[in-house]
């Protein structure tokens, strides 16, 4: 480890060693490093030196200003990965937050076809897994945005499979494919080894929930939606088990483990890095997102309001699209919220577009106007376009930009472009449009 781009200043160093167990991947925790600072590493291993890779670490105190992008579903069978070249080019960030749906599981042919995956067939084992992680891994923008940002990783649905649940999966046929336990614990085996994320015992590898603290200004609670207490999905949305006031999708431990953090963090911001949508559309329910686990997203915002818990941020990916959220207990209560002012909001939600996964079809996605207009609590929406979001934190304002990319069919477009902003002062809870994107951080140290 370095403290420039020539290496001339050595400030950490030492030796690991890797074998197939961990299917050669090699994970070094660094330690003893300042706070707040950019350093540049490499490895040397079997005559050969890798790249030179870059990353920042976390300030402790006081911060005057953060700057995270962040990012989820990227199947390389819908195209290329534009967005992520283009958040590597950006040298002011202090970490990528990648909100799942890094691979995705099906075989060519079974969710797009721009390009083939490897294996070829859906992957169900751990040498399946491992393949399409390397695959993943070897596509050169991934790589880079990799090598220029520290990463902060949680997954989503389709590291395991479709749809998934504690018990299960919509893509997961017991039996016929084995049994979800195992495949459960081939995919995070493989993502353990493949994502930096600081190394678990084997007991614990289902356990990705945790909190980084960005200093004074910044919590990042980072949660898991999907797996370990999530129950079975359901598409009846009005009946039991729905309206079940003990229905889990964070489980018991996380849900508790949440409040707590929430309640010690004396942090300006608390970030919930996550995965479904929490905002509520009206007439256009979705059970696999907070919507089908009402009472869980009542017991978080009840818990918020109650316990006065301010500058709470939800950031989302899993829904390949835009949206920008108020978050009151009931959207539709006149007397309790108002979307002009924010009084009854309790957070905020931004919903990252999708790295190259595909948008909502046509006839849906001619309704985001309508969707604006007819639920008082969200403030944008656009269902199509893929991208990434920059959010931007300084103690007296949270502001997201959206940046939309180009073509993902075409592996030579570079195209760029700001989409929208929104920010919500401190004490808010409450979204408003902003004219332009937050200015870059001047002085960013360079590039690897």
């Amino acid at each position: 480890v370095g403290a420039d781009r020539a290496m001339s200043t050595i400030v950490a160093s030492g030796s690991a060693s890797t074998d197939a167990s961990r299917d050669f991947t090699v994970k070094v925790d660094a330690t003893g490093l300042s706070p707040a600072t950019t350093y540049y590493y490499r490895f040397r291993a079997l005559g050969a030196t890798s790249p030179l890779g870059r990353t920042r670490t976390a300030p402790d105190g006081a911060v005057d200003r953060l700057r995270f992008g962040f990012c989820s579903c990227a199947s390389l069978a819908h195209g290329f990965y534009h967005a992520y070249a283009k958040l590597a080019q950006r040298a002011d960030l202090d970490a990528i937050l990648h909100l799942g749906d890094y691979i995705y599981e099906y075989g060519n042919a079974g969710y797009g076809g721009r390009r083939e995956h490897l294996p070829a067939h859906e992957i169900l084992s751990l040498a399946d897994y491992r393949e399409r992680y390397a695959q993943y891994r070897r596509e050169p923008e991934l790589g880079e945005v990799h090598r220029q940002h520290p990463f902060i990783a949680v997954w989503d649905d389709h590291e395991t499979a479709n749809n998934s649940w504690s018990g299960g999966a919509q893509n997961h046929t017991e039996g016929a494919e084995g049994r979800w336990v195992d495949r459960l614990a081939a995919a995070s085996q493989a993502y353990r080894e493949w994502m930096p994320i600081r190394e678990l015992d084997a007991g614990e590898r289902l356990r990705l929930w945790r909190k980084l603290s960005y200093g004074a200004l910044c919590d990042v609670i980072a949660l898991d939606t999907r797996i370990p207490g999530r129950e079975e999905e359901t598409e009846n949305l009005v009946d039991p088990p729905v309206n079940d006031p003990d229905r889990q999708l964070l489980g018991a431990d996380q849900e508790t483990w949440l409040f707590e953090q929430l309640r010690a963090s004396s942090a300006r911001w608390k970030v919930l890095a996550q995965q479904v949508m929490m905002g509520a559309i009206s007439g256009f329910p979705n059970p696999d997102q907070w919507d089908g686990y009402p009472a869980a997203r009542a017991r978080l915002l009840t818990m918020i309001r109650d316990e006065s818990v301010s500058d709470v941020i939800v950031l989302t990916g899993d829904i390949h699209s835009s949206w920008a959220f108020d978050l009151p207990l009931d959207p539709t209560d006149e007397a309790a919220y108002d979307p002009a002012t924010g009084r009854g909001s309790l957070a905020v939600e931004m919903v990252t577009p999708a790295i190259t996964s595909p948008g909502f079809p046509p006839v849906i996605a001619r309704a985001a106007a309508s969707f604006v207009r007819n639920n008082r609590s969200l403030h944008f929406a656009e269902l199509t376009r893929r991208g990434f979001v920059i959010l931007d934190l300084t103690e007296a304002r949270a502001q997201a930009d959206w940046f939309f990319v180009g073509d993902v069919a075409f592996e030579d477009d570079d195209a760029e472009e700001h989409a929208a902003s929104w920010t919500t002062a401190s004490g808010a809870s409450h979204l408003e449009e902003a004219l332009a994107p937050a200015a870059p951080r001047p002085g960013a140290p360079p590039l690897a």
